[in-house]
């Protein structure tokens, strides 16, 4: 039986994850701030052990991973869901929200990795996933703040995986698409509201628009995607970077065919400053 450590469980992808892991047979610690709803959502099922975490208590978290250890003698998968979406320009966003956001996105998923991680080298096994997005591979106009929580994800993740290889645990980073998802509901997405009114006519301001009016008319299947996530975690030799949605597929070849012919176009200049390979 396999062990899942699930951050944001009580709703969308976290929750789908855990019921796919529980049906699967696997053990579920279920995190979330308020744990209450978790049973009730799950079910008194024998697999389950729900967890009350605040991502931003490191202490809780060290708590959380040793009362799953308590109960199920490891942790096999950690999946760092916990998260959410902050709307609007990059000058829109106020010193307040970023920091609120990144102590959520980027520092919570430090703090409950840091305190699992110590576990699973001692099993010398282990699979991180982390969640990030469409957005950590590719940044767009009114998300560059959130965007670049996902960015810190990925840099993070790169970074682990070789770190962590040589121990047996791998990291595997997702980046999920337009998912429907309650995403783009108030629960998980905070729409700055100090809205300047040059970017109103620019793309930054037209995604406010598109936000609105796509919420719940997403092209990814939540329910697919965490039966994919049961293979993903399952799999023998799972990969770095696990896209989801064929919107992701698309962005992410877009990106690659344009970072590769800038890089063509600006070659010479790129390469010009190094030292002349004659030089002493």
């Amino acid at each position: 039986m396999r062990v899942w450590f699930i951050t944001g469980a009580s709703r969308g992808f976290g929750a789908l994850i855990a019921q796919e892991a529980l049906a699967a047979g696997d053990g579920v610690v279920a995190t979330a701030r308020n744990p209450a709803g978790l049973a009730e959502k799950f079910g008194n099922h024998p697999n389950l052990l729900p967890v009350a975490l605040d991502v931003s208590n490191e202490t809780q978290a060290h708590e959380a991973a040793a009362e799953a250890v308590k109960r199920f003698g490891k942790i096999d998968i950690l999946v760092n869901n916990a998260g959410y979406g902050l709307l609007g320009a990059v000058e829109e966003a106020t010193a307040e929200e970023i920091e609120k956001l990144y102590a959520t996105n980027v520092f919570g998923l430090l703090k409950v990795t840091r305190a699992i991680l110590p576990h699973m080298r001692r099993q010398r096994s282990g699979h991180v996933i982390n969640m990030s997005s469409v957005g950590g591979y590719q940044s767009f106009a009114g998300w560059g703040v959130y965007c670049s929580t996902k960015f810190a994800i990925e840099g993070l993740s790169e970074a682990m995986a070789v770190e962590l290889q040589p121990l047996g645990i791998k990291v595997t980073v997702v980046e999920p698409g337009f998912f429907r998802t309650d995403f783009l509901d108030e629960s998980s997405l905070a729409v700055s509201p100090s809205s300047i009114a040059d970017y109103r006519d620019t793309p930054a301001g037209a995604m406010r628009d598109f936000a609105a009016g796509h919420n719940h008319r997403q092209p990814g299947d939540p329910a697919r995607l965490a039966k994919s996530t049961i293979t993903l975690a399952h799999s023998a030799n799972p990969p770095l970077r696990m896209p989801f949605g064929s919107d992701t597929v698309g962005a992410i070849e877009a990106k690659n065919e344009y970072v590769a012919k800038e890089l063509a176009d600006w070659r010479e200049l790129a390469v010009s400053t190094d030292f002349p390979k004659d030089a002493a």
